[in-house]
């Protein structure tokens, strides 16, 4: 089924398109109001919806879409192996207010790809090849991948590219690393630039889109048509409305330390429920702050004494120290160099998604 679909009209027609990228346990309805009140990309995608045999969907997750009052266009992600059962899931999802239905084959989790799912598929372009094209006769809508470039290596990658054509798929979204590098590594924006030029469709460009300025830069030196941003939207939610006033040419706005700490009681209000322990409230907030603090001082100070708090009332009370002290500082618009969040059970656990 050849696709002539065309993308949903971006905020700012003429400007390059911006998308959340989808992370597991952090993209879910909630999330996607907090950065919607900051500034809305002009795409938000789904956590991705596990396929199998018995699966159904998710209503967690169908809540992003059923109660999505952002006014943008949500893109459903699904991940799995089971052909006739992606089939059967996007059918159903297509029954709902969605954007289109987008193919996670980026996920670098070890829990996933032993699964040969997720970025695992990338070792197997016969199947990907099998996969997208059952899924585009069984997607009436719009058809988008998300990926990787490689699972050790790229020597998969210009074949899987081509595959993005015979497909027709609508958008792809490229995350510049294998599953092998994860996270820490540079990203190789160079092959982004090479995806650009090989696909048909629309290309978004996604890794250490840190701010406005590195969205222009990636955008330049990659030609693609807009950039996905994941961890740096937790750091800084007013990035999207940043990255258009910066391309633009208007006055970026700048945040202050008391802007965050508003911020951060937005959080805590999605998690205000009462049959939450205490614990767990505090643990999954410090997830978020782990990627906040990089932006509120040099030292790392924030950062050391938010990590050792148990309660809330500690929680909060570092906050306020460090942010309310000087309320109209500025907020880095970059993170502070030394101070990259890295994944930890406690407070990271969830992120190694995309």
């Amino acid at each position: 089924m050849p696709s002539s679909l065309r993308l949903p009209s971006p905020l700012s027609p003429g400007l390059a398109l911006t998308a959340l990228a989808p992370m597991q346990d952090v993209t879910d309805l909630r999330f996607m109001s907090v950065i919607a009140h900051y500034g809305s990309p002009d795409y938000f995608f789904t956590e991705y919806f596990r396929v199998y045999p018995s699966s159904g969907l998710h209503k967690y997750i169908l809540r992003s879409i059923t109660e999505n009052a952002t006014d943008r266009p949500i893109f459903a992600q699904l991940i799995g192996e089971s052909i006739p059962d992606l089939m059967r899931i996007a059918r159903e999802l297509s029954q709902y207010p969605i954007a289109g239905i987008d193919l996670n084959l980026g996920c670098p989790a070890p829990r996933i790809y032993r699964k040969n799912v997720g970025g695992g598929l990338l070792r197997d372009p016969e199947k990907i090849d099998a996969m997208l094209g059952e899924l585009r006769q069984a997607v009436d809508g719009r058809l988008t991948v998300k990926m990787r470039l490689g699972f050790d290596d790229t020597a998969n990658f210009d074949r899987i590219l081509d595959l993005i054509n015979q497909h027709n798929i609508d958008l792809l979204s490229l995350h510049g690393r294998t599953v092998r590098e994860m996270y820490h590594s540079a990203v190789h924006y160079d092959l982004i630039a090479h995806a650009v030029q090989r696909v048909q469709c629309p290309v978004l460009a996604n890794g250490n889109v840190t701010s406005a300025v590195a969205a222009a830069a990636v955008l330049a030196q990659t030609g693609a048509a807009g950039v996905m941003i994941g961890r740096a939207a937790i750091r800084n939610p007013w990035i999207f409305q940043q990255t258009r006033q910066y391309l633009s040419g208007q006055p970026v706005a700048i945040v202050t330390l008391a802007a965050v700490r508003d911020y951060i009681d937005r959080l805590r209000l999605t998690m205000n429920v009462p049959t939450i322990p205490e614990r767990a409230r505090v643990n999954h907030l410090k997830m978020y702050l782990n990627y906040i603090g990089q932006g509120v001082d040099a030292t790392g100070a924030f950062l050391t004494e938010m990590r050792h708090a148990r309660t809330e009332a500690e929680l909060f009370g570092t906050c306020d120290r460090h942010l309310l002290r000087e309320p109209d500082q500025p907020f880095a618009s970059e993170p502070y160099p030394g101070l990259a969040a890295r994944p930890n059970r406690e407070t990271d656990r969830a992120l190694l998604v995309s």
